[in-house]
């Protein structure tokens, strides 16, 4: 089977209409890991420390427990 390859390019403006799309979307993603951060450590600090060692956590892993969480959302 032949692999035919042709000289063509982007149309003018579609590079940055990829880029400016690309970042919207990585901007939105930012602002989501965020959200979902702040919403995590708002409901997990609302326990007291009885009913975080119940679920196995210390306040002090709140925050990095969020922030992972977040990143895998």
């Amino acid at each position: 089977m032949a692999l035919i390859e042709t000289p063509r390019t982007a149309p003018f403006g579609a590079i940055t209409v990829y880029q400016v799309v690309s970042l919207a979307d990585e901007l939105y993603a930012a602002v989501r890991r965020w959200w979902l951060t702040r919403q995590t450590e708002k409901a997990l600090a609302g326990l007291t420390d009885r009913e975080l060692a119940d679920i196995g956590l210390e306040r002090g892993m709140i925050t990095e427990l969020s922030q992972g969480l977040a990143a895998r959302a």
